[in-house]
């Protein structure tokens, strides 16, 4: 399929590059690396043989999210997004922009988003997971009270929110002691980034703002498989839901969620996606550099789906949602 855009597509600044140096082994860096900091040149290449008209650009993780001083986060974003912006004027038929935003601080995040849907062009943003705040151990999750005037800006401005993986804290990961091969994309990611999504759903965040978009990556997380039963289990018992949101989670998942196709290029999984959140809510992606925009592309030109459901998740429905030209 010609003219498919991707919006899990990273890149790297130097002071963020080595964030993601313990995701291939040693043998594999230059070649990661090189993938991170190129823009124009490679990616290009790659984006042409493949058929993809447009990347949607975001910071590597956890970058931004990692810093936990408040004011080094805010200046390394407004760096970053600075960077971005003069990458995607040079080619804006080929590149658009998220925003990395210095979660550590609501007021400063808020005032980023701002400025760059407003002032940059930027088409939403795209935060790593949890923010490490005043310590290296001091982790946020955004259903916290404090972020309640940051979701109400990301509503007004109508900028869709994709909601990124980080691996958890070590001291948060007992779970995965001497099974290092679990963490990272194998199965931390998905499971960090499920929980911190179901928080937000049942936090009641989707009752006072409806018109939130979240995006989450990588077929939903697992989530699209398991939302029967996050509000099912143990039916027969009159207990109370035990959380503030007025409706069922399902609820929320379909209304003010989108998925993207990143790093999860399985046909049985994608339908499966498709019979839960429908296909005008799945979007392609390749998850490029960390995955290839060759194995995204052959898997997804060829996959057993109608072509009026390929367009839709390859192209249309990130026209719509991010209002592209």
């Amino acid at each position: 399929m010609q003219g498919k855009i991707g919006l899990e597509e990273h890149f790297a600044i130097p002071e963020t590059l080595q964030d993601s140096a313990g995701f291939v082994p040693a043998d594999d860096w230059r070649e990661l690396s090189s993938r991170l900091l190129d823009i124009h040149e490679g990616r290009l290449r790659q984006m042409d043989a493949h058929g993809m008209e447009m990347m949607i650009l975001s910071l590597n993780a956890p970058a931004v999210q990692a810093v936990p001083d408040p004011a080094k986060a805010c200046a390394l974003a407004v760096r970053a997004n600075d960077f971005l912006a003069e990458q995607v004027a040079r080619r804006p038929d080929r590149f658009q922009a998220f925003a990395a935003l210095p979660m550590q601080d609501p007021d400063q995040a808020t005032r980023e988003l701002e400025r760059c849907m407003t002032e940059l062009g930027f088409r939403g943003a795209l935060v790593n997971g949890f923010s490490q705040v005043g310590t290296p151990d001091n982790v946020v999750y955004y259903d916290a009270p404090q972020y309640a005037s940051f979701w109400a800006a990301v509503e007004r401005l109508d900028a869709p929110f994709y909601l990124h993986p980080r691996n958890p804290l070590a001291s948060w990961a007992q779970i995965y002691e001497g099974h290092p091969w679990l963490m990272g994309p194998t199965w931390a990611f998905a499971q960090e980034t499920a929980v911190h999504a179901l928080r937000l759903m049942a936090s009641g965040l989707f009752d006072r703002h409806p018109g939130l978009k979240i995006i989450l990556g990588h077929l939903g997380e697992g989530l699209p498989y398991n939302m029967w039963r996050v509000d099912h289990r143990n039916a027969w018992v009159q207990a109370p839901k035990g959380y503030p949101a007025r409706r069922k989670l399902c609820d929320y998942f379909h209304q003010n969620f989108w998925l993207t196709t990143s790093g999860n290029f399985r046909t049985q999984t994608l339908i499966d996606a498709m019979l839960e959140v429908g296909s005008d809510r799945i979007l392609f992606s390749t998850d490029w550099p960390f995955e290839n925009v060759d194995h995204a592309s052959d898997w997804f030109d060829d996959t057993s789906i109608s072509e009026a459901d390929r367009r839709k998740i390859g192209r249309t429905n990130a026209l719509a949602l991010f209002k592209l030209n």
